[in-house]
């Protein structure tokens, strides 16, 4: 057994409601889709998907792999997937990620747009053929759908998910190598090696305790008493000395994650015209290299587009897209937010939850570096929030009054997945509901392309349709960072900065 730092998620464990990293963390541990992305590369790998056949990338046929159960015995079918999509995407069951099955034939009767009441029950586009076969209909040409396929919305659910919602709710059942033991809102999750795992992947280890911490510095103290055997977030504070506390027991890799600011396009200050010079005048008022050298000890690097270079210049990454507008120039800054029309209310509220990641250091650093580039002490200030959850909760009830902390952990290795779900019309990520009708319609020609090549370039002309408008201002791109103790081995985080707790050998 071994503990490891955590801290509660927003929501109920449910795969199509969970869109942010903590609740992440748990359904990568107790769920296995039809596809799984590879630990190392982040490759989407086929899990319980037995092949997935098109000859349109419109039209699917999934056969499902013989063997799987969930950990209640259940056994996993072609209709545990459907009946999980359909759920997701069920206006009325008010799913987060309902917006990632938006693809399927039939979504528009199930989740209308307007709000109103669905007009049918289930997604046309989803047929049960056979025991382990089903098929999708997509409502136009979709060529890397089956690699989105790993992403926890499209997750397999037993029966006992609808039979008993609340049952499965406080204790939920899945099909991965772990299984809910119990778990205790602001304390610990306590999940267990599932000795019946069907998959290549079993766990090596009896089990992870996830403890809920509210300080991450809380959290590195108590890995170095000895009273924490992992932490997978260190703490800016403690990135002077981690190397020589811990020696090899530190990680620092590349990871798919990019921290931004974005805006409440909802309010009518920030949402009317001209705003744009406003927000690029802030990003030039930002001095990335400073904060990433001093605060973050170079664990981070200044952001020059909106995806992460963990894609690679093949897959869409586009270094130094953003130009001069990710500069530090607090001239031009000054110039361009004044003509502008300057700060709403003469002033700047920075939001972001103050319990993970070391924000209330370089956010303090953030706000300090635009009040010097405006000669101004009091442009700009740090309204924190004390959890993740309560953050989250304001943001989703459009609560900002002005820039708030955006960072983004990719959900599968795609400049999609960096784009899509952050900016297009009321997507599932957007959550400052940013909309261009420019934007959306190159997205949706860039997953109507067979050819890869072409949809990664067709990508890349949407990110600049964002860099236009700075639709949100990057700030750097994040290493995955952890530190664990004497007593584990095989410790690794994989592209996504979330370690690999199945591969974890405790001694």
């Amino acid at each position: 057994m071994l503990s490891s730092s955590w801290g509660d998620p927003q929501n109920p464990l449910e795969p199509a409601n969970t869109n942010e990293v903590q609740g992440g963390k748990v359904l990568d541990m107790i769920f296995r889709g039809l596809k799984r992305y590879d630990p190392e590369t982040g490759e989407a790998e086929d899990m319980l998907a037995e092949k997935i056949e098109t000859t349109d990338s419109q039209h699917f046929t999934i056969t499902v792999k013989d063997g799987w159960t969930f950990s209640n015995g259940e056994k996993v079918t072609a209709k545990s997937f459907v009946d999980a999509w359909n759920y997701g995407a069920d206006v009325r069951n008010n799913q987060r990620n309902a917006y990632f099955f938006g693809y399927i034939e039939g979504y528009d009767k199930v989740h209308p747009e307007n709000g109103g009441e669905p007009s049918a029950d289930t997604l046309s586009g989803l047929k049960v053929t056979g025991d382990r076969t089903f098929t999708v209909k997509l409502t136009q040409k979709f060529s890397t759908f089956p690699d989105t396929l790993g992403y926890n919305a499209y997750a397999p659910l037993p029966r006992a998910f609808f039979d008993d919602h609340d049952a499965w709710l406080a204790k939920p059942v899945g099909n991965g190598p772990y299984a809910v033991q119990s778990y205790t809102r602001g304390s610990q999750m306590s999940l267990r090696k599932w000795e019946e795992y069907p998959g290549p992947d079993k766990a090596q280890n009896g089990g992870v305790d996830l403890k809920v911490y509210t300080d991450n510095n809380t959290a590195y103290t108590d890995l170095m008493a000895g009273n924490l055997d992992l932490a997978d977030d260190i703490p800016a504070a403690q990135l002077r000395n981690v190397r020589s506390d811990l020696g090899d027991r530190y990680i620092n890799t590349p990871a798919g994650i990019i921290q931004t600011l974005a805006f409440p396009y909802y309010d009518p200050e920030w949402g009317k015209d001209g705003m744009e010079k406003v927000r690029k005048g802030l990003s030039m008022a930002i001095d990335r290299k400073q904060i990433t050298d001093t605060i973050f000890q170079k664990t981070r690097t200044p952001a020059t587009d909106w995806t992460s270079p963990v894609l690679g210049e093949d897959g869409g990454f586009q270094e130094g897209l953003c130009g001069d507008g990710c500069d530090y120039d607090p001239a031009q800054a000054r110039k361009l937010i004044e003509e502008g029309g300057g700060l709403p209310g003469g002033r700047l509220e920075i939001t972001y939850n103050a319990d993970t990641g070391s924000h209330r250091d370089w956010v303090d650093a953030l706000c300090n570096s635009i009040n010097n580039a405006l000669d101004n002490d009091r442009a700009c200030v740090a309204n924190p929030v004390g959890t993740f959850a309560d953050f989250r909760k304001q943001i989703t009830d459009r609560k900002m009054a002005g820039p708030f902390r955006a960072g983004w952990q990719m959900d599968y290795p795609l400049i999609q997945n960096f784009l899509q779900p952050l900016y297009y019309t009321n997507a599932s990520s957007n959550d400052g509901k940013w909309s261009n009708a420019e934007f959306d319609k190159l997205v949706d020609d860039a997953n109507a392309e067979s050819d890869t090549a072409q949809a990664i370039r067709k990508f890349q002309q949407a990110e600049k349709v964002v860099r236009d408008d700075m639709a949100a201002i990057p700030l750097w791109y994040q290493n995955g960072s952890a530190g664990y103790s004497q007593r584990l081995s095989d410790v690794k985080l994989n592209p996504f900065s979330v370690p690999v707790y199945e591969q974890i050998k405790v001694s």
